[in-house]
């Protein structure tokens, strides 16, 4: 049973559907015709349109009343079957969203311009707004959308006049922007952005139509600083380009999906498609962002058994030799070693062993990293320690497994000795080799930190005391080159507050943004550990560049790796550049992890070596 809409959208990332218009005209309506009124005359065809959307993951499905007023209507000369054709929209989506999905009573724009700049007066406009949104709130709606305004005088009247007939329902008001420039984006965006903020009969903002994903993205980046209120995120399928007399939109589902990842990132509260946007491109971008947005926010809260005591954490100097160093203040240094996809772990236990004999003090194990599945990470990291006599740090991802699982792991790596462990949420099953297996995503990095540091006090995730206490090195993960810079800050001052002992960086290859992020995340107190990828070739650094998440190469470096001819000269040059960056962010950083391209881990080595030439 759904909750109401507004408490929904704070809990967490949502996902509604693409083009009503664009699955209608595939239909076979012709363009010149009016789409609205087919809610009517073959109420059917719209139905399974918002069938497909809500079978390809949307959570809100918008009525095909957008352009339901009843001077856009008089184009058509059915003004007088306004009411009807808005109420039956709703009727439609209702009967298809059930109980679970949210209605979205959509209204655009009049379709000409207001007084005295075109020929509608203020009062023929609210009028034509009261007689569209009263047909729409007598049905069973949960929320209004105003989308595609250009004219913010306009949309302002119209969530005025949406207010004053049913104040209790939700409203969200999208204009919309461009094509324009960046810097254009930077100037125009914010402005209008402010004047929706101010206004308090508008609960969530946002933007849709005009532009592709990549232009969308610039928008919610120029206006994200200026808004506390939800943003929503509806981008067209890329530009339409003439083919056939027909216009194409051209953005892949792929392409489309990849942006949604961003758009979450840059702190976007819901998510849809405009123009040209298809069931596809929605499945895609639910399977990106749907179980990172909706994980769960764990709260530690009094338990109810009688005589529960926290017991004192033990001194992190005690815990590891990690525990030790950051204590201490010495220069860490880890290497990154990807456990293996089969049962051998002969490999990388070898590798172990030889970085430990090259002065590497620990090996970094990422946990089923971009949603590959692999041999346990504790299992790798156990024999690791055991054979190989180097400390390890194996993750934890909140993605593959409940919150009874992660106890039961953690509480086995204390058991056997581990204990340092790296808390991630995890790349969303999408981007590995089985996309269509269900993350679970019970909680979050942040809220695990905090459930580690209660296991740390002898406390489990239900708030029950533990015959005995975990001892953990909690690092957490930091991304200085994200797109939603702000948000990842925020982040990390909530994992420095939830029991963040350490943090390990994305790669990162410009020094100058890592240097920016830990002077603005320093107030945590919490020591940063810097990410190093020595790049093996310019193929290499195109693949990173364009499909690991969270990783941002400048033009500059990957123009030095252009410039490479042979395998050598790619690897050379990718160690050269990554001495570079150590050297610069030496004097603010308390280690480097570096992640060894392909596990060939003598580039690693060749980072620190001081006879490097």
């Amino acid at each position: 049973m759904r909750v109401k809409y507004l408490e929904r959208i704070k809990k967490g990332i949502i996902l509604f559907d693409g083009a009503m218009g664009t699955m209608l005209y595939e239909e076979g309506v012709p363009l010149n015709s009016c789409f609205e009124e087919v809610s009517i005359s073959n109420s059917a065809l719209v139905g399974s349109i918002h069938r497909r959307y809500i079978e390809a993951g949307a959570q809100v499905i918008e009525t095909n009343s957008f352009g339901a007023n009843p001077i856009k209507l008089r184009t058509y000369q059915i003004e007088n079957k306004t009411e009807e054709i808005n109420r039956a929209a709703v009727r439609i989506a209702r009967k298809e969203a059930g109980d679970d999905i949210y209605v979205a009573g959509s209204v655009g724009p009049i379709g000409q311009r207001l007084a005295p700049l075109g020929p509608i007066s203020i009062k023929e406009a609210e009028e034509a707004f009261k007689i569209q949104i009263s047909a729409l709130v007598s049905e069973e709606i949960d929320l209004i959308v105003f989308e595609t305004f250009r004219d913010v005088t306009e949309l302002l009247l119209a969530v005025k006049v949406a207010k004053s007939i049913a104040p209790q329902i939700p409203v969200q008001a999208q204009f919309t922007l461009g094509p324009l420039n960046v810097e254009e984006y930077k100037r125009e965006a914010p402005s209008i952005a402010k004047q929706l903020e101010a206004e308090p009969n508008i609960d969530v903002l946002g933007v849709n139509c005009a532009v592709g994903p990549d232009h969308m993205l610039e928008i919610l980046m120029a206006i994200k600083p200026f808004v506390k209120k939800p943003i929503s995120v509806m981008p067209n399928a890329g530009l339409p380009r003439e083919i056939d007399n027909r216009n194409v939109y051209l953005a892949s589902p792929s392409y489309f999906g990849n942006y949604a990842l961003k758009f979450l990132e840059a702190g976007a509260s819901a998510i849809g498609g405009c123009c040209g946007t298809s069931p596809a491109h929605i499945k895609e971008a639910g399977r990106m962002i749907l179980a990172l947005g909706a994980v769960s926010e764990v709260k530690v809260t009094a338990v109810t058994e009688k005589d529960v005591q926290e017991k004192e954490e033990l001194l992190l100097q005690e815990r590891s030799s990690l525990g030790k160093a950051i204590a201490d203040g010495n220069w860490i240094t880890t290497v990154e070693l990807v456990p293996p996809m089969g049962t051998d772990l002969s490999k990388i236990i070898a590798r172990s062993a030889e970085l430990k004999s090259k002065g590497i003090q620990y090996v970094n194990l990422p946990d089923g990293p971009r949603a590959s599945s692999r041999i346990s990470v504790g299992i790798t990291a156990l024999e690791i320690e055991k054979k190989a006599g180097i400390e390890t740090i194996p993750h934890i991802c909140c993605r593959d497994k409940n919150l009874i699982g992660i106890q039961s792991e953690l509480l086995g790596f204390q058991a056997v000795g581990l204990r340092n462990i790296f808390i991630i949420t995890g790349d969303p099953p999408k981007v590995g080799n089985y996309p269509d297996v269900t993350g679970v995503f019970d909680v979050d990095a942040i809220g695990l930190i905090t459930l580690a540091k209660r296991l740390n006090k002898g406390i489990d995730f239900g708030g029950k005391e533990l015959p005995g206490q975990t001892s953990f090195v909690i690092g957490a993960g930091a991304n200085p080159a994200t797109t939603g810079l702000e948000r990842e800050i925020e982040r990390c001052f909530l994992k420095a507050a939830a029991g963040a002992d350490y943090f390990i960086t994305q790669p990162v290859f410009d020094y100058e943004h890592l240097l920016n992020f830990i002077d603005k995340i320093k107030e945590t107190k919490i020591p940063v550990i810097a990410g190093i990828w020595p790049l093996a070739s310019y193929r290499n650094a195109l693949f990173l560049n364009n499909e690991v998440p969270g990783v941002t190469i400048p033009d500059y470096i990957m123009k030095r790796m252009e410039k490479t001819k042979t395998k050598e000269e790619g690897v050379r040059e990718g160690i050269l550049i990554a001495r570079e960056i150590l050297a610069a962010v030496k004097p603010a950083v308390k280690g480097i992890q570096i992640s060894p391209p392909f596990g060939v881990i003598q580039s690693a080595i060749d980072v620190i070596r001081e006879d490097f030439e």
